[in-house]
């Protein structure tokens, strides 16, 4: 027993001794500094600090991205939509000019005509049957007759065919049953125009001495008592002289579109008017 405690105080003596140095420059160190013990626990708090900063600040980052892509997004569409609506009334404007310069244009054409003419608008075009016509929108309300002549500012259209108390079909100038007694401006050959359908026309009857040559104007003779004298009626389009044909073949494209024509005249007076002034300038 004296031998056990004997060896135990012996023990304890000499931990303390040891350990006595090390508390003593413990005590000396700065109180505010960290002790060797709490090294690996500092480091290990110090780089989970940085690995949750670097994941949450990317984060922060990656969600203001797709927030400022939804922005973008939105502000694209915002634009795209406004764009489309400046461009809707940018073509309306256009429109409006394109109907101003038109209606100047014929206002224009019916202050220096010599003939009484009365303007309409074209509402539509008739698919018949037998015949192509348009319908206007005067009629005998306005003071239309049948037969009365129908033109455009750049050439005829076509005469009246049928009326009622405030519309009008025209019988267009390429109806297959329509016919207009034409002079070849150039050398003043005669022929008779005559609609073949669709968009066509022809020149018969004109004989195979007379010159007429592809690029020719063919215009109103005035002998019909219908159109005045020398309005515009059509291009020639193709001459042939066929050796066993009594007369030339002349193909004709029309001075006036009838699937764009949009305001027309219906002249009450075309007896005894001569146009032909007007033709050449013109041309």
């Amino acid at each position: 027993m004296n031998f056990l405690n004997f060896d135990l105080k012996k023990l304890v003596l000499t931990l303390a001794l040891l350990l006595l140095p090390l508390i003593s420059i413990n005590m000396q160190q700065n109180p505010l500094s960290t002790g060797w013990y709490d090294k690996p626990f500092s480091m290990l708090g110090s780089f989970i600090q940085v690995a949750f900063f670097e994941f949450s600040d990317g984060v922060r980052g990656t969600t203001s991205l797709y927030l400022n892509l939804i922005d973008i997004k939105k502000n694209n569409q915002l634009l795209e939509s406004k764009n489309r609506e400046l461009q809707t009334r940018l073509d309306q404007m256009n429109e409006l000019q394109a109907e101003n310069d038109r209606l100047r244009g014929l206002m224009s054409f019916q202050a220096s005509s010599r003939m009484e003419l009365i303007p309409a608008r074209v509402m539509s075009k008739d698919l018949l049957a037998d015949h192509n016509t348009l319908q206007i929108s005067k009629g005998s309300q306005h003071g239309i007759k049948v037969g009365q002549a129908v033109i455009a500012t750049g050439g005829v259209v076509g005469h009246i065919f049928r009326t009622e108390n405030f519309t009008s079909q025209v019988l267009l100038l390429t109806d297959r049953y329509s016919v207009v007694d034409g002079i070849v401006a150039r050398s003043r050959s005669r022929g008779i125009v005559e609609g073949r359908g669709g968009s066509g026309l022809s020149l018969k009857y004109v004989e195979k001495s007379e010159d007429v040559v592809a690029g020719d104007i063919v215009i109103t003779s005035g002998l019909d008592n219908i159109f005045p004298k020398g309005f515009p009626v059509a291009r020639v389009k193709e001459v042939e002289n066929k050796s066993y044909a009594v007369s030339l073949r002349v193909e004709l494209e029309p001075s006036i579109d009838p699937d764009k024509v949009e305001e027309v005249f219906v002249i009450l007076n075309a007896n005894n008017q001569d146009l032909s002034p007007q033709i050449s300038m013109q041309e």
